[in-house]
Order: structure tokens, then sequence, then C-alpha cells
């Protein structure tokens, strides 16, 4: 069985654990918390970061996201999350660095420095300036997000696809540590509200980060 090392406010591991559970994969959840630099972790991934997932049966090592993600699309046929033609491949997987890689800079890595990395590893005060920055930069991936939604069904088209996926982990972990606003976001909105309904990623809004506690409605559905 695979496992897959991870920790729970880590968008990045959330978006693998939701794509495995939409394709029905067992896996084991390891915590690991990669700012601990255990040895054992970085002799498996000298980057230091999570997710990592191991099949030590077959001695497979899978490191990043991304390459993970297109493992399981290259080796699991059911609930294709990157599909339709060459060009809406593309443009899902345009959404997904998008998402990865903006949205995450702009605003995921911020809370998680400020909220969660300040308290657990450094003992300090969040620094209230930088938070004021990474709510107003989502209100400005959320006005994107309802751009996409006003033209789609989904992000990247008519059918959910790992654009989806990429999107709601991130978000879902920015709520967790109370950057969202929804005001003025319906479409967004309502948008996250079916992500968060799906059997595959109710069970990840349930876990908590020790010592820190999410905003009252996190899991609720009427946001």
């Amino acid at each position: 069985m695979w496992q897959l090392l991870q920790f729970p406010l880590c968008p990045f591991s959330r978006k693998v654990r939701v794509l495995l559970a939409e394709k029905g994969v067992g896996y084991e959840p390891v915590r690991e918390h990669p700012w601990e630099r255990r040895d054992e972790f970085l002799d498996m991934n000298p980057t230091g970061q999570v997710p990592v997932m191991v099949d030590t049966a077959r001695k497979i090592v899978l490191l990043d996201s991304m390459a993970i993600c297109e493992y399981l699309e290259e080796t699991v046929d059911k609930a294709a999350m990157l599909n339709g033609t060459a060009a809406d491949r593309a443009e899902i997987r345009r959404l997904v660095t998008w998402f990865d890689v903006h949205f995450y800079r702009d605003i995921t890595a911020l809370l998680l420095h400020e909220r969660m990395e300040k308290r657990i590893v450094h003992r300090a005060a969040p620094d209230a300036k930088l938070l004021r920055e990474a709510m107003k930069a989502a209100v400005a991936h959320l006005d994107y997000i309802d751009y996409l939604l006003d033209h789609r069904t989904w992000l990247a088209g008519s059918t959910m696809s790992l654009a989806d996926l990429a999107a709601a982990s991130q978000i879902s972990i920015a709520d967790y540590l109370g950057g969202i606003d929804w005001k003025s976001h319906e479409q967004a909105k309502r948008w996250y509200v079916g992500m968060k309904s799906r059997p595959s990623f109710r069970p990840l809004l349930a876990e908590r980060m020790p010592g820190i506690n999410p905003p009252t409605d996190y899991e609720t559905l009427d946001i």
C-alpha cells in the first residue's frame, strides 16, 4: 500500500489526497513535519518538502505533488482529472500552476508562515501587515475565480479537473488560517461549497493542526 508523507496544513499534500480519494486509491497518511528536518525524511527527499508518496514493496518513491498527480493520472483509469483535448489539458495544467505557484506565493505561504510556522517553530507573533497583504491578495484571486466561473461550469472547463482540486486545496488552507473573506464572491463561494461537500474532501476538513484552530464555519457548508 502507498504511504503519503504529509501534514494537515500542506495544500500540495491535500491536492494529492483528494485525487487519491477521487480515484479510490488506498493509502496510509503519515504525518511529517518538514521543518523538523528529520534525517530519515531528508534521505528520502533532500529538498525537505512534502508530499512524498512511497510504496516500499515496489521500491517506488514519488516526489512533488504535480509529479505524483501525473503518475496517478497515467496509472489509474478512474476519475480522470487531466481530461479532454490537448488544449483542454494544457488549460488544466496552466491553472494548476497558477494556484500551486501564484496563489500559494501570494496567500497560502504567507499565512502558513505567519500563523503556523511562527507559532510552532519560532514562538513569535504574526505580522499584522503581512496578514492584511495576504487577505488583500485573496480578494484578487477570488475575483479571478469568479471570472472563470462566469464562463465555465468548473474552473478549467465543463468538468471537474485537477485545476479544481489544486484551487480548493489552497483555498481550504487559507480558509483554515482565517485568510478568506467570501463577501462579494458568490460564484467562488458556491463552487467552493460544492468542493467542500465532496466525499473526497470532507475528511480533510475534519483534521486539525495541534495548537491552531480554524474559524467556526471552516467545515460547514453554509459560508
